[in-house]
This record gives C-alpha cells, sequence and structure tokens, in this order.
C-alpha cells in the first residue's frame, strides 16, 4: 500500500445531479402512495381505515429508524476514528440531515393514532385506569405511571428531538469542515458523537417500547428494545449500502470501491446474526416459559393469516445474509450486494409488518394495495429527500482528516 497522496487522481468536486429518472420515479412514487393512503382514511369500512393508519405508523416508524440509523453510523465512525470510511460519509450525512423531517412526521401520525385512530387503544382508553370503570384493567393501570398520554408525548418529543439535533449538528460540521479546512470541526463532531451515543445507546430501546411494544400494552419483553435496535441498524446499513451501489453505477463517488462495499457487506452480515440471536433469544424464552402473559404475544402472531409471514421473516432475515454474505466474493460484488440489500429491506418491512399490524388492527385479514400504496409511497418520499440533500453538496469530504485512509483502504 503506498503512502503517496491520490487526492489529485479523483474529482472530489463533483456532484450528484438530482434530475431524471430518480427524479421521477420518486415523485411517482410519493403520489402513488397519497393516493392509496388517502383513499384508505377515507374508505368507509371500519377495518379499512385502521389498516391503513397502522400502515402509516409502520411506515413513518420505519422512515424515522433508517434515518437515525444514518445519524448512529456517523456517530461510530467519529467516536471510532474510522478512516476507511471517510470516503463514503456523505451518503449517511444526507440520511441524517432528513431525520428531523422523518420525526416530525412520524410525531404527526403518533398523536393521530393516539387521539384520533386509537391504535393505542390498549393502554389509552376511557376508564382503563378508574378502579369504578366496567373497563378497568388492572394490568393497565399498574403500568400508568409510565404509560401516560402527557409522558408518552413527552418522551416522543425529547427523544425524536434530540436524535435529530445531533444528526443534523454532525451533517452540518462536516459539511464546514470543508469550508475552514481545519480540525475544529472534526473535534467538535468527535465530542457531540460521543455524547449522543450516549443518549441514543439508553433512549432507543425506550422509543421502540412506546412507539411499538405499547400497542399491546399487556405485554413486555426487556429484549424487544436491541432487537428493534438490531433491524434500524441492519436496515440503515443496507440503505447506505444500496445508495453507494447505485451511484457507483452511474459514475459518482469513484473512490468507493470494492474493500468499502466488502466492509458494509461484512456489517449487515454481522448485525443480521445479532438481529437472529435477539430474535431467537425473546421467542425461545417465551415460548419454553409458556407463561400466558408473555405468549398471548406470539399467539397472536400464529394465527393463520400471520404464520406463514412469521416464518419467512426469519427465512429473509436470517438465512439469506447468512448463505449470500458468508462467501467473500458474492460480498464483494456490488450486484449480489445490492440483491442482499433489497431482500432484507424488504425483510424488515415485513419485520415491522409483523411487530405492528396483530396488535393494531384487530379484524385485519388481509394484505393488499394499501400494504404496497404505503411503502411505495415513503420509499419515494425517502429517496426524494435524501438524494435532494445529497446533491447540494460534493460527494467527497475534501478536508476530512482521515480520507487519505479511505482512499488507500484494501481488505
Amino acid at each position: 500500500m503506498g503512502t503517496h497522496s491520490h487526492h489529485h487522481d479523483y474529482n472530489f468536486s463533483e456532484q450528484f445531479v438530482f434530475t431524471g429518472r430518480a427524479k421521477t420515479l420518486s415523485l411517482v412514487a410519493i403520489v402513488v402512495g397519497v393516493v392509496a393512503i388517502a383513499f384508505g382514511l377515507l374508505s368507509s369500512d371500519h377495518i379499512m381505515v385502521e389498516r391503513t393508519y397502522a400502515n402509516l405508523l409502520l411506515m413513518g416508524y420505519y422512515f424515522t429508524c433508517v434515518c437515525a440509523a444514518g445519524g448512529f453510523f456517523l456517530a461510530v465512525q467519529y467516536v471510532t476514528q474510522s478512516g476507511w470510511s471517510s470516503g463514503l460519509i456523505r451518503i449517511p450525512q444526507a440520511m441524517a440531515s432528513v431525520l428531523p423531517i422523518a420525526a416530525l412526521l412520524l410525531l404527526v401520525i403518533i398523536i393521530g393514532g393516539l387521539f384520533s385512530h386509537n391504535l393505542y387503544h390498549h393502554w389509552y382508553a376511557e376508564g382503563l385506569t378508574d378502579p369504578q370503570s366496567p373497563n378497568y384493567d388492572a394490568l393497565v393501570a399498574g403500568k400508568a405511571s409510565f404509560l401516560n398520554a402527557p409522558g408518552f408525548l413527552i418522551r416522543q418529543v425529547v427523544f425524536m428531538g434530540s436524535y435529530s439535533i445531533c444528526s443534523w449538528l454532525l451533517a452540518k460540521y462536516s459539511y464546514n469542515e470543508d469550508l475552514d479546512g481545519s480540525l475544529h470541526s472534526y473535534k467538535k463532531s468527535f465530542k457531540l458523537s460521543a455524547l449522543f451515543l450516549v443518549i441514543f445507546g439508553f433512549t432507543t430501546p425506550i422509543w421502540s417500547f412506546d412507539t411499538i411494544m405499547s400497542l399491546e400494552a399487556h405485554w413486555f419483553s426487556t429484549m424487544f428494545g436491541w432487537y428493534n435496535f438490531a433491524a434500524m441498524w441492519v436496515s440503515g446499513l443496507c440503505v447506505i449500502t444500496l445508495i453507494i451501489i447505485q451511484l457507483n453505477k452511474r459514475g459518482y463517488l469513484s473512490w468507493v470501491n470494492e474493500n468499502h462495499l466488502h466492509d458494509l457487506g461484512k456489517l449487515i452480515f454481522g448485525f443480521s446474526i445479532f438481529w437472529t440471536y435477539v430474535w431467537f433469544a425473546q421467542f425461545m424464552l417465551i415460548w419454553y416459559a409458556n407463561i400466558p402473559e408473555e405468549t398471548v404475544y406470539f399467539y397472536k402472531r400464529w394465527e393463520p393469516e400471520y404464520k406463514p409471514w412469521f416464518w419467512i421473516n426469519i427465512l429473509i432475515n436470517f438465512v439469506a445474509p447468512v448463505l449470500i454474505l458468508v462467501n467473500r466474493d458474492f460480498v464483494r460484488n456490488r450486484n449480489m450486494l445490492a440483491f442482499v440489500c433489497i431482500l432484507l429491506l424488504a425483510g424488515h418491512w415485513l419485520d415491522y409488518y409483523i411487530m405492528v399490524m396483530p396488535g393494531t388492527v384487530e379484524s385485519h385479514r388481509g394484505f393488499g394495495w394499501i400494504e404496497i400504496g404505503a411503502a411505495l409511497g415513503f420509499v419515494g418520499l425517502f429517496s426524494f429527500l435524501v438524494l435532494n440533500k445529497l446533491s447540494k453538496h460534493a460527494l467527497a469530504p475534501a478536508k476530512h482528516p482521515f480520507l487519505e485512509e479511505s482512499l488507500h483502504h484494501q481488505i
């Protein structure tokens, strides 16, 4: 490995041009999503309205998780002072910059789900905590000091607000780094990342307890937060990898090669195993103990309409990456890696679907245009916002102190 500078070999001032097919497709997907969601919400069928709103929560949460994973990726790279990733850092920065919009959208969906569409009816309904009421529920009343509307909403605002501010600042400091050329911005990024990782590490499990686990308030699992974190992290890594591969194919990011993709593929492989470990530990312990207040969660998911999806979920999210990404040649092949990323993003959508639907739509007996339309709409919105942000700055962090290390990265 040589030590001379490669800066002159690359055009570090290149900018992504967000026009043509990418822009058109993202806008078309947004329109399809808006139409599908509007039809669902305006339907005279109560179950259809419930299904539509549950899909809004699912996709709003998924969208926010992927953007938060972009911020988490940045923080990890800064704290570990990683050099290999500095050449591709603009991708997670664009995702992190979009997090405030994603968080605000999810907050609106959650407020609507709490007060209008009764998604959180397992704990937020009249009389559940009143011993004199016929609706009194002793289990829910015992959790009322935590599960109450003011506390729930305050936590949502504080958690998503702190993630958004930290992620946005990390992106801003990096853009400033290219302007001032000093280590001042990098040092600020390092300190902020250390703080962000502490906040993120302690609060993401609670955030998932609130947003998703409380949809079925009788049930709880202390592993649920880490299970959600693993899904968020794998999905975020897949999106980063997929965007890099697509940009590479269009002639951008020429300094990002199969060695960088290899590292991203290894991370996806490793954390897919971690996701499976947490999934299996949560399921196996509950199955083996066979305690009614724990098994009720899986009992619903073993009903005929969910059971096939339950097992397909583990097949996609564990078996596929293990069989494919364990091969060095496959993990360095752009098309194969892109295929695995798309498969895992669909797999983790299914993972969230199984988390959300059984507890929110009591009489759900279908899968169709509502699910597809809502997913397309949010994919289009994410693509439009992230690619638009990506087009605003040069694709290379030319003044990053470790950029040279990234240019020489070899495995």
